[in-house]
C-alpha cells in the first residue's frame, strides 16, 4: 500500500502524522475546538509542537475539556492544581493566561454570537491559501495575524502574539498552509476548471 503525500514535517512521530491529516489546516468552526487551540497555542510559546501535542489529551482532562465557561471560574486552588499537574506545561502565567482568555472568550461569544464569527471574519469566512513550495516560504506572520493579534490585545486577551495567532490561524484552516503536493491540500483546495 503507497502512503499518502504529506507535508514534509508530518512523518513522524504518528502524532504529528494524525494531527496533520485530521486537523491541521482543515477549518474549525467550533467554538470549544477553537477556544481548545488558542489555549493549546498560547501554550506553545517557546516550546515545540510535538511538546504540546504529547500533553494535549493531559490538557484536556485538567482543562475540563476546554469548556471557557468552566476554565473561566477557576480560581487560585484550581491554578495551583494546574501548577502540580505533571501532565500540562506548568507555567503559572501561561495557566493564569488560560483563565483570563476563557473570560474574555465568553465576552467575544456574547457581543458577536460565537467566538466562530468573530475570528473568521478577519479572512470573509473564507481560509487564505498559502500556497508555498518551501518551508522556508511560509511566514511567521502576517499582517491579518497582527490585526488579529493587537484586536485581542486591546480586548485584553494574553499570549496572542502575531506568530502564536498565525500558528492559530494554521491549526484552525482559516489559512491552509499544506504544501500543494500534500493530499491534504488538494482535499481542501477547490478543484481547478480544467
Amino acid at each position: 500500500m503507497i502512503d499518502k503525500n504529506r507535508c514534509f514535517w508530518a512523518s513522524d512521530p504518528p502524532i504529528f502524522k494524525d494531527y496533520h491529516d485530521f486537523e491541521w489546516g482543515r477549518p474549525e468552526h467550533n467554538d470549544q475546538k477553537l477556544f481548545e487551540m488558542l489555549i493549546l497555542e498560547g501554550a506553545q510559546a517557546g516550546l515545540s509542537w510535538i511538546t504540546v501535542l504529547k500533553k494535549r489529551e493531559a490538557y484536556r482532562i485538567a482543562f475540563d475539556g476546554f469548556d471557557p465557561n468552566i476554565v473561566a471560574r477557576y480560581g487560585d486552588a484550581k491554578v495551583e492544581e494546574l501548577m502540580a499537574n505533571e501532565g500540562i506545561i506548568r507555567n503559572r502565567l501561561k495557566i493564569t493566561s488560560a483563565i483570563t482568555n476563557a473570560k474574555l472568550f465568553l465576552e467575544v461569544q456574547k457581543q458577536y454570537g460565537s467566538f466562530d464569527k468573530f475570528i473568521w471574519q478577519y479572512v470573509d469566512n473564507k481560509p487564505i491559501v498559502g500556497n508555498f513550495a518551501k518551508l522556508e516560504d511560509m511566514p511567521a506572520s502576517t499582517e491579518i495575524s497582527d490585526k488579529i493579534s493587537k484586536d485581542l490585545k486591546k480586548i485584553g486577551f494574553k499570549f496572542v502574539g502575531s506568530t502564536i495567532i498565525y500558528a492559530f490561524m494554521q491549526a484552525t484552516g482559516m489559512v491552509n498552509d499544506h504544501f500543494p503536493d500534500c493530499f491534504v491540500y488538494e482535499e481542501l483546495t477547490e478543484p481547478r476548471q480544467l
